[in-house]
């Protein structure tokens, strides 16, 4: 891995704003480093405020959107509220059905089949609404490029809303409405919402127009947390803000049911990367093992014991969801070590009877292993299905357009896609992303970064400063957890490799003559125990974390990596 230390900000600045916030120099660098300078713009990142969100009609076509479902309502036609089978679009699913569902019958949820009808809007969707006369579908999380799906929607009299946050296009699908303010012709203030967000963005302006309160849009922010957290989209902006108050209601009173899916954890409060890694694969295990529909009457159900029999059922799912991910990534590994094509540039690998449910946890295990931008196809009716997914700085959507004479379809963003092909371009394509890939990828992108804001001393990790630092939340893209480095470390004699195959390392760490010990867990470092038993020192990198065990909470550093110094 390469090191590579932030460059050091203005130290005017950091000193300046230590001083205005009475907090130590290392915490205002690492402010300064978010571009975080003055007391204002401190306390609108400390204090997030929902007065802070934009007017959501600033959004192009929003106008549209709320006059159509108003009339829809007005002349009791039936609604379907249609999404993706991710977490992105089924919490967005469940968010504008329970809002909409409150004051209009006439509803109700379509999430497509992942393998008999593929990702977005589908055909057998829109003949389903023909066949129920639904006249009105709200797209949520797809549609941006589902340009004949939509006509072929206009001429059965169904109008559409579509609610998308990927990239669109050359050709806008004709549409009723299309919230998307990543089209060019859209100024709307912030262009990183996810798919539920957009989604809340139209509650807000229905909420809005009929002047109700904003507050008691609060309680639908749960869902949004946890759209934002799965999708990986910036840690900034509009994004922060719901993040923010969608955490306070997991953690005070969230919907029923993801009550059923936190109630065993045992932790005081939930943060945001206890979602990634708790809740969003459950929901998310439903549409890829099962159906997403599950996710939808999971998270809109209020009975309890009622939520908790489908809670119980997507456990399952996600039980099998695990055990075919294990599998599929073992063969994918032969796969590749067989082929002997270990020093590509690309990774892309393909068998037939893999699930599709799992081929995009399958790539993003094979990038652990070969850092590439990866493809991993299985088969899908008459065609091939692949997901698509790429390392930091690599924009593999751009690399897929290059490529797009080969392909069928495909959606997504710079760090994840999907596709599909007809099995006779399987290799043209193959062959060809691996020269698109080649010819346009720095080098140096091909050994994996991590990026040190500070080096500190260990004695500087005290709980106060743990306690502002947890302040710096929600973390995820562009306001990530601060990753320090610290040198001059032994173990104590106490470090062992654990888990199953012995693939983690956890450590007592001293340093110099402090007698105190640091306890350090470094996941999938199980190999590098040679370097911190031999009696040397060693440097590592690390972010500062908090180790909850039988009603105790500790700190503890999360090891990213270590070196013989």
């Amino acid at each position: 891995m390469r090191w590579n230390v932030k460059e050091e900000p203005n130290p005017e600045k950091v000193i300046s704003l230590a001083k205005t916030l009475n907090i130590d120099i290392l915490l205002a660098k690492l402010l300064v480093l978010r571009n975080v300078e003055t007391y204002d713009q401190a306390k609108a990142f400390f204090r997030p405020n929902l007065k802070q969100l934009h007017d959501p009609f600033l959004m192009k076509d929003m106008n549209l959107a709320v006059s159509r479902i108003e009339k829809a309502i007005i002349n009791k036609e039936n609604i379907m509220v249609f999404g993706d089978y991710d977490v992105d679009g089924t919490t967005a699913v469940s968010l504008v059905y329970s809002y909409l569902s409150k004051t209009h019958k006439n509803i109700t949820t379509y999430i497509p089949d992942r393998h008999n009808e593929g990702y977005g809007i589908s055909y057998k969707g829109i003949d389903f609404a023909n066949d129920n006369d639904i006249s009105l579908i709200i797209a949520l999380d797809c549609g941006i490029k589902a340009v004949a799906k939509i006509s072929y929607a206009n001429d059965r009299n169904i109008d559409f809303i579509i609610c998308d946050h990927h990239r669109p296009g050359k050709e806008i699908p004709k549409a009723m409405a299309v919230l998307n303010p990543k089209q060019e012709d859209c100024n709307y203030p912030y262009d990183e919402l996810c798919g539920c967000g957009i989604g809340f963005k139209l509650i807000q302006a229905i909420h809005q127009k009929n002047k109700k309160e904003f507050n008691t849009l609060i309680p639908y922010l749960d869902l949004v947390a946890i759209a934002i957290a799965a999708d990986i989209v910036p840690m900034n902006g509009e994004n922060r803000i719901l993040a923010s108050f969608g955490l306070q209601v997991i953690n005070q009173n969230p919907r029923t049911g993801i009550k059923t899916l936190i109630h065993q954890i045992k932790k005081p409060e939930l943060t945001i990367t206890d979602v990634v890694f708790t809740i969003a694969p459950r929901i998310n295990a439903a549409g890829r093992m099962k159906s997403g529909i599950h996710a939808v009457e999971l998270l809109t159900e209020t009975d309890f014991d009622k939520a908790k029999q489908i809670a119980i059922a997507i456990e399952l799912f996600n039980k099998n969801r695990k055990e075919f991910d294990q599998r599929i990534t073992k063969e994918a590994l032969k796969k590749i070590e067989d082929s002997k094509e270990t020093t590509h540039f690309t990774t892309v690998v393909f068998q037939e009877d893999w699930h599709k449910g799992v081929i995009g946890i399958v790539a993003s295990r094979l990038i652990e292993k070969y850092y590439r931008p990866t493809l991993v196809f299985t088969k899908s009716g008459d065609f091939l299905a692949a997901s698509a997914r790429s390392i930091r700085g690599f924009d593999v959507y751009k690399a897929l357009e290059a490529c797009s004479e080969f392909i069928e379809q495909f959606g997504g963003h710079k760090y994840a896609a999907g596709l599909t092909l007809k099995p006779k371009n399987y290799s043209k394509f193959k062959a060809k992303f691996e020269e698109v890939v080649k010819n346009s990828i720095p080098k140096e992108l091909l050994t994996p970064e991590i990026r040190i804001d500070s080096p500190v001393f260990l004695a500087d990790l005290t709980p106060k400063f743990n306690r502002i630092l947890k302040q710096f939340g929600p973390f995820g893209p562009l306001n990530m957890k601060p990753i320090f480095t610290s040198s001059g470390l032994r173990d104590n004699g106490f470090g062992k490799r654990i888990g199953g195959d012995k693939a983690h390392l956890k450590l007592s760490l001293i340093t110099g003559s402090d007698t105190k010990t640091y306890n350090a867990i470094g996941f999938n470092l199980g190999e590098k125990q040679n370097l911190t038993n031999n009696g040397s020192p060693f440097e590592i990198v690390y972010t500062v974390e908090e180790n909850y065990w039988n009603g105790v909470t500790s700190l503890q550093l999360n090891l990213k990596d270590l070196r013989a110094e």
